[in-house]
Formats: C-alpha cells, sequence, structure tokens
C-alpha cells in the first residue's frame, strides 16, 4: 500500500497491517529544529542546515532523506506563511541562541533585549513592536501580549476577525501546487488550509498583526467566553462564513488529494480538567464547528481533525456530535485520557492521531528501553480495528535525547 491508501484505510477505520506515522505533517506533529539536525547526524544523512519553518515554536523542516529514515507516511501542507506572519521563502542563515546553525525565512527579523532574549517582529516589520520573545536559555518564543485598553461599550468584532480574511487567489495556486508536489510522493496528506480555529489561544495574540485589536489579552479572553459570550459569537460566526467561503474555493484547487483537514486548535482541557464545561462547549464553538464540519462532510472527501491537549475525554462525545472525525495528540498523562479506556469508549467514531508516545516525561527523560516499551503498548492499544495515525503527544520538544527518537522509531519498525 502506498501511504495515501494506508492513511484512507485508517480514517475508514479499517484494519492495515501497519501504520499510518506522521512526523511533521502538521504544526503540532512537528519535531523542533534542534532534534531534527541531531536525527540528521545520526542517520547519517548529508550534512547541511535545517530550516525552520514554523519559528514560533522552532519546528525544523523534515526532509525527504530523514521522512524515509523515520518512516513517514504522511505529508502535510502547513501554510504559506509562519506565525509571525511572513512567507515560508527567502531562507538565510541564522544563529540559534543554542548555537545552532540554520536557515529562516527572509523575514525572520530579531533583536536582542536588555537581557540577550530575542525579540522577533510581525511580517519582520522593526519598526512597529515585537510580537515574541525567546528568553535567555529558551527554545521557542513566547508571544507578547500587545493588549490595548479594552472600552467594552465599544467592542468591534471586526477587531478580532483582521487575520481572518479571504485566501488571495494566488495563494490557492500556491497551495494547490505544493499539494500537488505531495500527491506525487503518494503519502497520505492532510492540509492546515488556516482561517477555521475558534478561539485558539496561539492565535488570540494575534503575532502575525502589526498592531492587533480587539481582545488580545489570553487571560481577557478566557474571561470573555463568560462576560462577553455574545461578542465572541458574532467573531466566530463571521469567521465561520469566511471560512465556508475559503473552503469552497480551496476543494475547487485541490479537490480530494487531501484527505484530511485541521480545523482547529483551540486547547479545552488542562493537566486535570477542562477549560470550559460541556454546555459552553456546546453552546459557544459547537454550533460553529458543525457548520464547517457538516460542508466539509458534505462536499468532500476530508476528515476533520481536532487539536486539544488535556484531559478533554469528558468532551469527546460533543467534539464527535459536531463532526469531529480525528482526534489529536491524545495526552494520556492527563486525568481521564487512559489509552485502553479511550479506545474502547471512541475508537468506533474517532480516529487517535497522536498518543503513541509521551513527551514530557518518557521521550524526553526515559531510558530507550522504557520508550520501546511505551511505543509497543500504545501501538497495540490504538491500532487494534484501524483509526490510528502514529505521532507522538504533540511536537518532539528541544533537547530529547536522540537515542530515545531512535528507539521510537525502532519500536515502530518492530511493531510492523
Amino acid at each position: 500500500m502506498t501511504g495515501r491508501e494506508l492513511l484512507a484505510k485508517t480514517l475508514s477505520h479499517k484494519e492495515t497491517g501497519r501504520l499510518s506515522v506522521d512526523f511533521g505533517a502538521t504544526a503540532v506533529t512537528g519535531i523542533h529544529v534542534m532534534c531534527v539536525g541531531r536525527l540528521r547526524e545520526y542517520y547519517g544523512l548529508e550534512k547541511r542546515p535545517v530550516r525552520v519553518i514554523e519559528p514560533y515554536q522552532m519546528l525544523g523542516l523534515i526532509e525527504e532523506d530523514l521522512k524515509q529514515a523515520l518512516g513517514v507516511t504522511v505529508d502535510g501542507f502547513t501554510g504559506l506563511s509562519t506565525m509571525f506572519g511572513f512567507p515560508i521563502e527567502n531562507f538565510k542563515p541564522y544563529r540559534t541562541l543554542w548555537g545552532q546553525d540554520v536557515l529562516v525565512p527572509g523575514g525572520f527579523i530579531t533583536t536582542k533585549d536588555a537581557d540577550g532574549g530575542e525579540l522577533i517582529y510581525p511580517k519582520g516589520d522593526a519598526s512597529v513592536l515585537p510580537s515574541g520573545k525567546m528568553p535567555t536559555g529558551g527554545y521557542y518564543f513566547d508571544s507578547i501580549i500587545r493588549q490595548g485598553e479594552i472600552d467594552d461599550d465599544n467592542l468591534d468584532p471586526k477587531d478580532n476577525l483582521e487575520e481572518f480574511g479571504l485566501i488571495s487567489d494566488g495563494d490557492i495556486q500556491k497551495i494547490k501546487k505544493q499539494i500537488d508536489g505531495m500527491a506525487s510522493r503518494g503519502r497520505g496528506i492532510i492540509a492546515s488550509f488556516g482561517g477555521t480555529g475558534l478561539g485558539d489561544i496561539a492565535l488570540v495574540p494575534a503575532p502575525m498583526l502589526r498592531d492587533p485589536k480587539g481582545i488580545r489579552d489570553v487571560a481577557e479572553w478566557y474571561i470573555s467566553t463568560v462576560t462577553r459570550q455574545e461578542y465572541l459569537h458574532r467573531i466566530f460566526a463571521a469567521q465561520t462564513e469566511t471560512a465556508l467561503e475559503n473552503l469552497a474555493r480551496l476543494y475547487k484547487a485541490v479537490g480530494d488529494s487531501v484527505q484530511a483537514v485541521f480545523i482547529c486548535g483551540t486547547d479545552f482541557g488542562t493537566q486535570a480538567s477542562q477549560f470550559c464545561s460541556k454546555e459552553t462547549f456546546d453552546s459557544l464553538y459547537a454550533p460553529y464547528y458543525k457548520k464547517m464540519n457538516d460542508w466539509i462532510h458534505l462536499n468532500t472527501g476530508w476528515k476533520t481533525f481536532k487539536h486539544s491537549c488535556g484531559a478533554v475525554e469528558p468532551l469527546l462525545d460533543n467534539m464527535i456530535r459536531a463532526g469531529f472525525d480525528i482526534i489529536n495528540p491524545v495526552q494520556c498523562s492527563a486525568a481521564g485520557m487512559d489509552p485502553a479506556g479511550l479506545k474502547k469508549k471512541y475508537g468506533k467514531d474517532l480516529v487517535f492521531w497522536g498518543g503513541g508516545v509521551d513527551t514530557q516525561k518518557t521521550l524526553p527523560f526515559g531510558t530507550p528501553s522504557q520508550v520501546r516499551e511505551e511505543v509497543l503498548e500504545r501501538c497495540s492499544i490504538f491500532a487494534k480495528d484501524g483509526g490510528f495515525v502514529f505521532n507522538t503527544i504533540h511536537n518532539i520538544q528541544a533537547d530529547t535525547p536522540v537515542e530515545n527518537v531512535a528507539a521510537m522509531v525502532g519500536a515502530l519498525a518492530e511493531f510492523h
């Protein structure tokens, strides 16, 4: 089977005899640039600087030779621009705070702050306030909150919709070109087109905008999910209408070359509980999720992908009713997220995309034998009766021992 055929069967909950494997197909299933560099060296691949394709999380490009070494069967379109709003093109050399020589997009413009950290600018425009900071000793950028004074009597939903516009015809053709190239390689394909994320907390501060307006403070946004629900409904309704128009135009361009589409990365769980009640999920979020998911299921062959970290088991039935086909990252260490229990209760309705090994403890701090044992156990649980795409629980983080990543890859080969 090709990777495409394998993913099609996986998404249809059919036994495949081998696993679909994703490393790098989305912004939540990737590998930190430090680890990508070390993996290239470990597998004896050509020495060259790794490209940073998402500076917000410092995710590295996994090139074809490394994909083959890792056994990757799924490719992904992750966007034309970074979280900081500049295009992923015109790469140039850059030395990271930890001393790695990498390549970054041309719009990656940074300056030093008083503490030696790095400040990065929206759209590569250093004439405005920075929108992200990597602290000294850090491996990632954090958004800088640029919240103006909030006037509740004059809040305008358009201010929180600035980043969610119609995709230009030129950009749709660029997306089509990238996806056509992926299709020629025969792997499965997932696409992150953007614009469909409702209240994704990574997007709320708008690190891609020069001068964000509206509600842009993370704490204030969470408060608004209780105190300003009418305002949020107006945002979500308008965003959904724009998203549906974009999805129709995108489908016309790429068709069913795409097999799954990343809808939303809004996190609804903490380590121990949920950010909102079932009732709030159903009233505030679900109507708009359902409208997008229903359109996709009626008009395309795509399956829909929902990312949410944390203890979201109590919300999974609600997510299923909202039309989601896939759940990620399957954070098995969170409360109520026992792998066997999840598979038994939700395995007929949800594809588990992730959950393959813990990236908080086992992968970064365990031994290779412990990594192998956990990977084999998770695969035996989640792969039964189909419906499992192997990935770690969220991105592989900086400084993860390369021997442990290799042990994970070896365990996958053993399971097959």
